[in-house]
């Protein structure tokens, strides 16, 4: 017995026609974004021998160089140190403020979060630069910008953590009269107080990582000396700062993701 195959049912229409206009956006605007920036795989190609030339006049490794950067090291992980803390302070009011469950009003919610979304909008290293003309050239403006960079950051997460917790310490403490703030402390807090924790150090290493380059503003710190070395060309010099800031980096990242695979 023959018969036609069966055939396959087609999908739905609408499902297809998205599937069709997302691609099409989707390679409109990488033409547009590579004919406007000049992207060119061919510029690319040819920018490789220069690279390879730039990386080869940093050997050997130029270790008198190793004295001047402890301080600025050192200077560094200041900046990040007490841009997250003092940037943590701050973001308590707002990760309350800017919960659903937690604030007192709507429109105060909706203003926090609208605040904080505006704040964040602007990179780390314009507030640097801004700062340094307020406040002069050195670390300060570093700890300024890092500080509203943590709090930003920090109550944007704090406020999704705080809407996600158990609602049944809240209620429970709302039947026995238990004031907002009595809520927060007792209800809020030791469910949210592990994540937090483990973001405040995952921002620290951010904070590590963003405080090497506000130098180059004038925001003290290692970038400072990074850009003299660039300036004067001694590249030796300048591989030797890169790979102990890389080094240390990399053990804040092995410390930090090691503490917080413990509170989480």
């Amino acid at each position: 017995m023959t018969g036609s195959p069966p055939t396959l049912p087609q999908p739905p229409l609408l499902p297809r026609l998205i599937g069709i206009g997302s691609w099409t956006i989707f390679l409109a605007l990488f033409l547009v974004s590579a004919h406007f920036t000049n992207f060119s795989l061919q510029t690319l190609a040819q920018g490789i021998p220069d690279f390879f030339a730039f990386f080869g006049k940093m050997w050997p490794l130029d270790w008198r160089a190793l004295p001047e950067i402890w301080q600025p090291l050192l200077e560094t992980l200041q900046i990040a140190y007490l841009g997250t803390l003092f940037g943590g302070i701050l973001a308590i009011p707002f990760i309350f403020l800017g919960s659903r469950n937690t604030t007192a009003n709507p429109v105060v919610m909706w203003g926090v979060r609208g605040f904080l979304t505006l704040v964040r909008s602007v990179p780390d290293l314009l507030y640097a630069a801004i700062c340094v003309g307020i406040l002069s050239f050195g670390p300060l403006p570093g700890v300024v910008a890092i500080v509203i960079f943590t709090a930003s950051v920090l109550a944007k997460l704090g406020s999704e953590t705080v809407e996600a917790i158990d609602p049944g310490p809240l209620e429970a403490l709302q039947a026995v009269g238990a004031g907002r703030i009595q809520q927060i402390i007792y209800g809020v807090v030791p469910q949210i107080a592990a994540t937090m924790a483990s973001y405040v150090l995952y921002i620290f290493e951010i904070n590590v990582r963003a405080s090497t380059v506000l130098g180059f503003v004038g925001a003290g710190g290692i970038g400072q000396l990074l850009r003299t070395y660039l300036s004067f060309f001694d590249y030796r010099g300048t591989a030797v700062l890169i790979l102990i800031v890389f080094g240390v980096v990399l053990l804040i990242d092995a410390v930090s993701s090691y503490a917080r695979s413990k509170l989480i």
